[in-house]
């Protein structure tokens, strides 16, 4: 559970920018393996990654549910970033604001309240707490820029999701700007506290062009026989869980992608104790789960 008013949080919502020291990154072509993001856990148990934050207890990429992460000592979260009218970018998963925030109260006649039609300062408005639970009343819907600055302060490491790119082009240049500017694009960040990845081929085709550096992931289940194509352009082979053999796990395992390092497995979402367990004897390297602490317990 989540029982703390977290310093993070509050400072990045007020936009502390002491939280973290913006850098100037150079333009890295180093293309080493990162040290933690893409190193397979073949020989202990597979990295716990909290979806969309600790979300089984607190409202999903928020900055409390960031924090109820690094209460639970969970070292890595996932995130969704979407871009808004006026150019910003937001932490949300769905491309409209319906679910999670009281758009339909605040703006009634804005049907079918997209992301992407509205500005950052109109969903700055928005309470995107009170659908989960009475005591996340109040909660926002987090700039990219907050989300960045509450991971950093909890020395946390970020899985960053591009959802529905289709949506949004050329978004990955604007978040690799975001990241730039925020001091995630420096080479400690970029070996061991980042990957970006997303179900778009294209989007990650040119994260990675523009960045070789930064490791990268595919989100879905290609067929076998196109695996090698993938791993011209991405480190991490990322399925639904319910798509996954020990065989698939296997044929990605025989690949090395851009890095030189064999691909790696992160399978979603998986948030009970059996779940968990079947996944790790099957081979993945990574668990993404709204449970982060029941997973973490079940697989070691």
């Amino acid at each position: 559970m989540y029982a703390r008013t977290s310093v993070t949080t509050a400072a990045a919502l007020l936009g502390i920018s002491a939280l973290v020291l913006p850098g100037t990154a150079t333009a890295a072509t180093d293309t080493t393996a990162p040290t933690t993001a893409d190193q397979a856990v073949r020989c202990g148990s597979p990295l716990v990654i909290a979806h969309r934050g600790a979300s089984a207890y607190a409202p999903e990429n928020t900055l409390p549910a960031v924090d109820a992460a690094g209460d639970l000592g969970i070292d890595w979260v996932e995130n969704d970033v979407q871009r808004t009218k006026d150019g910003r970018l937001v932490v949300i998963h769905d491309d409209n604001l319906r679910r999670t925030t009281d758009a339909e109260r605040v703006f009634p006649d804005r049907a079918p309240w997209k992301v992407k039609d509205f500005t950052a300062a109109e969903i700055a408005r928005l309470e995107a707490g009170s659908w989960f639970g009475e005591k996340w009343a109040g909660t926002r819907v987090p700039t990219l820029e907050q989300y960045l600055r509450a991971v950093e302060a909890n020395q946390q490491k970020l899985l960053l999701e591009i959802k529905a790119p289709e949506l949004y082009p050329d978004i990955e240049k604007d978040i690799l700007r975001v990241l730039r500017k925020e001091g995630w694009l420096d080479r400690a960040h970029v070996r061991n506290r980042l990957v970006v990845q997303s179900f778009g081929a294209d989007s990650v085709r040119a994260v990675h062009e523009a960045r070789p550096d930064i490791t990268t992931g595919f989100l879905g289940t290609p067929p076998v026989a196109e695996l090698p194509s993938y791993a011209a352009f991405t480190d991490q082979i990322n399925p639904t869980h319910t798509s996954l053999t020990e065989e698939y796990v296997a044929a990605v395992h025989r690949l090395k992608g851009p890095h030189g390092k064999p691909l790696t497995v992160h399978t979603w979402t998986v948030n009970d104790a059996a779940g968990a367990v079947r996944v790790r004897d099957l081979g993945v390297d990574g668990i993404i789960t709204n449970n982060p602490d029941v997973v973490r317990d079940a697989v070691g």
